[in-house]
């Protein structure tokens, strides 16, 4: 199951307290203090792995604690640091501070690691508190209490190519067709549900990712239909490729209400680089130059069944990454 939100308390670890303690050995009468400091508390801390792609893991755990920082000993013996809490998460996660929605940290970078709360500092043990006008204190100090922390974790699919479309435009096809991913197809509106990665190979060396979006409806941008669960993945892709069935009745209003959503939900989306093609472009009929005629962008002709325009497209779309 796809899952790209989540809402967790975090609890680090509470350092140990400072130990009272004094030196007891063969011949010397009156020894000084000789407690030990307490142990550092557990930190929190988030990861990325790049094998993970969802949030599913997380969500249906709502507490995470790390562990607490020993108490410290005698003979100026140092308790244990907290062993730190390490949460992974996918490359692409954003961590809010719930109350105020602040970002905390947005992980990109695979393997990259950031602490969220800190484990609370040791306390200090009596030797710390020795003077010439105390030389036996028999007090030390507590241990702090580690970060306590409300977040909300938000997934946002990385990906080079976003496919934008109305429902059943053929996105999940292509995206089978031109990458190993195995996303559900069929004939009908809404097979896809979740967002699908694919890796499109592109020469000996060269390779890029494309990102299957689910299809916007008319109200996307407004949430109908789910639209932000789904409109917010595209923001981190580089190329948005508009994808329009090459039978559309009026492929100039379904253009439009496909920018019209994207503008509505981010202004921002404008600014990306954009690819048209017509889909199933081995089922063209004879109207359809009418019906493209004053289309106002140049677009490229397709077919995943086919395999027709797909070397054209691939070439495209990394020239576009080249020059990004």
């Amino acid at each position: 199951m796809f899952i790209d939100y989540a809402k967790i308390e975090l609890q680090a670890g509470n350092g140990g307290n400072g130990a009272v303690a004094f030196r007891r050995e063969k011949y010397i009468d009156k020894g000084g203090p000789n407690g030990g400091d307490g142990g550092r508390g557990g930190n929190i801390i988030f990861e990325t792995n790049p094998n993970l792609h969802t949030l599913q893991d997380i969500r249906y755990k709502k507490m995470y604690k790390a562990k607490n920082g020993q108490a410290g000993g005698s003979n100026n013996r140092t308790g244990k640091s907290g062993e730190d809490l390490i949460i992974e998460v996918p490359c692409g996660t954003i961590i809010k501070n719930l109350e105020n929605q602040t970002i905390i940290k947005d992980l990109i970078k695979e393997d990259e690691s950031h602490i969220i709360c800190n484990g609370g500092i040791g306390g200090k043990g009596n030797v710390h508190f020795k003077s010439a006008t105390q030389q036996t204190p028999r007090f030390s100090q507590e241990g702090t209490k580690g970060e306590f922390l409300s977040v909300e974790l938000e997934l946002k699919v990385l990906a080079d190519v976003g496919l934008v479309g109305l429902p059943n435009a053929g996105k999940s096809t292509l995206l089978s067709v031109m990458t190993t991913a195995k996303p559900k197809i069929a004939d009908y509106p809404f097979t896809t549900l979740q967002p699908h990665l694919g890796i499109v190979k592109y020469g000996e060396y060269q390779s890029f990712v494309m990102a299957d979006i689910p299809g916007l409806i008319e109200g996307a941008s407004e949430g109908k239909g789910l639209g932000h669960q789904f409109l917010k993945h595209i923001e981190r892709n580089k190329i948005l490729l508009f994808m329009i069935d090459i039978e559309e009745q009026n492929p100039i209003d379904v253009y439009n209400q496909l920018m019209d959503e994207l503008v509505g939900f981010n202004k921002d989306l404008l600014d990306k680089d954009r690819l048209i093609v017509r889909t199933k472009f081995d089922t063209v009929s004879e109207d359809v130059d009418e019906r493209w005629s004053s289309f106002p962008e140049e677009f490229i002709d397709i077919s995943s069944v086919s395999n027709q325009g797909l070397n054209t497209l691939k070439d495209k779309l990394v020239s576009f990454l080249s020059a990004s």
